[in-house]
């Protein structure tokens, strides 16, 4: 397992930023693959873009041009850059991980994490995001 610490959520308005963080208790070599996810009340969690061990990532294409997530392994930090927030992006934000290391070892990071949470082992306990007009 490996414990997950989302930071940076808040309120904001439509066309704001913010950077959401989430540090991790294991290097992001150990593990391969990462993301984030996203509920809003009502909904089903929904991925909203998942990163590998080489930098690689993929993005829902609701955020696409929007959002950019990266990975500082100097300080095990996982980021989610938000740009151009929408209403539509109100949420809560969690970060996800395979402790594992299959998902990338087997080639399937970047396609698989995005199909569903029920992909990942780990998660964090969330950041509030909210946007309004």
């Amino acid at each position: 397992q490996v414990e997950l610490v989302e930071s940076g959520g808040g309120s904001v308005q439509v066309g704001g930023s913010l950077r959401l963080s989430c540090v991790h208790s294991k290097p992001m070599h150990t593990m391969g693959c990462m993301a984030w996810f996203r509920q809003a009340a009502g909904d089903e969690r929904e991925a909203v873009a998942v990163i590998d061990n080489d930098g690689k990532a993929v993005y829902a294409d609701s955020v696409k041009g929007r959002f950019t997530i990266s990975q500082d392994n100097a300080v095990n930090t996982l980021y989610l850059q938000m740009f151009s927030l929408k209403v539509e992006d109100t949420a809560m934000y969690y970060c996800a991980a395979d402790p594992s290391g299959h998902l990338y070892s087997g080639g399937y990071c970047l396609t698989h994490g995005m199909t569903g949470p029920t992909t990942f082992g780990s998660w964090g306990r969330g950041t509030q995001v909210t946007v309004s007009s």
